[in-house]
């Protein structure tokens, strides 16, 4: 599409028009921001325990000892050789900024369905240093509305971002988010699906600020693993990495 040209004073002025309205967004975003941290808190009643790679863990010891804990529902089922393309190229985020959550009271950690054996291969190959958990044989998936129990395939609906659906699928993403409370209990305090992690992905926050965006036929259709672009070789292991369970 060939752009408007204009003289500088021109562009100055259709730059302020937008400047307003982008100044109008943030301060919306401020609000919601505020108002997601007032949401009330539900107390975690189950025994959710977790395998990890320091052997198996419950749900309070993934806080690693800080009061805050964000768990991304990472799409990756039993049986499955690679990670969802789009949940990788989200998690490709994770390490850069894990090192100031860590040091500002959060926890992040990926949580998948399929055994850990399954997935820290794809860890591996990816590179990646953030710690991933696996929540076989627990109810933590289906609890937080990621992975659908058989039964539920078969009724062709499902439960998904807050809404009853029709669908066939199993995995799906999702950022949940849980807290220490004063009396030492867990609480479940946000979760956010679909769309709502997109804010997660600074790629995209990159390609919002150029002509062409994200230009994209449909959602990320243009993403691959980060070892699969044209011209790129396979990431080599990462020597910090443990070897697997």
């Amino acid at each position: 599409m060939q752009p408007t040209i204009v003289s500088r004073e021109e562009w100055i002025e259709a730059r302020k028009k937008l400047l307003t309205k982008e100044k109008e967004h943030s301060r919306r975003g401020d609000e919601i921001a505020a108002q997601r941290r007032a949401l009330p808190w539900v107390r975690i009643e189950k025994d959710y325990v977790f395998e990890t790679e320091r052997g198996s863990r419950t749900l309070a010891e993934l806080f690693d000892g800080r009061s805050q804990l964000m768990t991304y529902h990472f799409m990756f089922a039993p049986g499955w050789e690679a990670g969802c393309k789009s949940c990788s190229f989200l998690a490709d985020h994770f390490d850069g900024v894990n090192l100031h959550l860590a040091h500002h009271d959060v926890t992040l950690v990926a949580v998948s369905l399929a055994p850990l054996a399954e997935s820290l291969p794809y860890k591996r190959r990816m590179n990646w240093r953030f710690d991933w958990v696996s929540s076989h044989g627990s109810d933590f998936n289906y609890d937080f509305h990621v992975s659908v129990r058989e039964a539920e395939k078969a009724t062709g609906r499902r439960y998904y971002n807050f809404v009853e659906t029709e669908s066939s699928g199993g995995e799906a993403p999702g950022m949940s988010v849980f807290c220490r409370g004063d009396d030492g209990e867990v609480y479940h305090t946000y979760s956010a699906y679909a769309r709502g992690l997109d804010v997660l992905v600074g790629t995209h926050q990159f390609l919002d600020m150029t002509p062409k965006g994200r230009n994209e036929t449909t959602i990320m259709d243009w993403v691959r693993r980060h070892d699969e672009y044209d011209g790129v070789l396979s990431a080599r292991p990462d020597p910090r990495q443990k070897a697997a369970v």
